[in-house]
């Protein structure tokens, strides 16, 4: 199981589905499907998070973890994807029951989080700022797993740094 985590922006998704695409047999698991799923009652998550958003990410972290988890017990190389920060990744990681795990946390710079951000055709910056994400991820996210600076890398460059550096990416 590979673990792709990092800010809204950071290239989360592409670089998990091009990695699923490189892997023979892979899934790809988008952590934000499960909070898609809530049709009615969905808290969001804010600066200020209530309780109930916290719960709510919390089940998603765990539905996520163990899909992926079953993926894997079937044999699929199991591409998890989510924003996962601050003190939650840890827990995360303990999750997960799929004893060869790596953790790839993607750490673009804020400036170029902002472009990416301006480039894409969603927009994911509502309640937090890529500062403020930013922030969090390098002030309260635990040093595990390998970090990477994809600032001024393309998707398969990424991906291609990711395979080539697997081994600093246990967990």
């Amino acid at each position: 199981m590979i673990v792709i985590t990092g800010a809204m922006a950071a290239g989360k998704s592409t670089v998990a589905e091009l990695l699923a695409s490189r892997l023979p047999a892979s899934v790809h698991v988008r952590g934000d499907v499960f909070r898609k799923m809530v049709v009615n009652g969905r808290a969001e998550m804010t600066p200020q998070a209530t309780r109930e958003a916290l719960d709510q990410l919390q089940l998603r972290y765990e539905l996520a973890g163990h899909t992926a988890d079953r993926f894997a017990d079937q044999g699929f190389d199991a591409i998890v994807q989510d924003v996962i920060i601050g003190p939650d990744l840890a827990g995360f990681i303990e999750l997960i029951k799929t004893p060869r795990r790596y953790l790839v946390v993607l750490s673009p710079t804020v400036s170029a989080l902002e472009l990416r951000e301006a480039q894409r055709t969603k927009a994911g910056y509502h309640s937090f700022s890529p500062l403020q994400l930013d922030d969090l991820l390098r002030r309260e996210t635990a040093r595990i797993g390998y970090w990477l600076d994809s600032s001024a890398q393309s998707p398969d460059e990424t991906v291609d740094d990711i395979l080539a550096n697997l081994d600093r990416a246990a967990v």
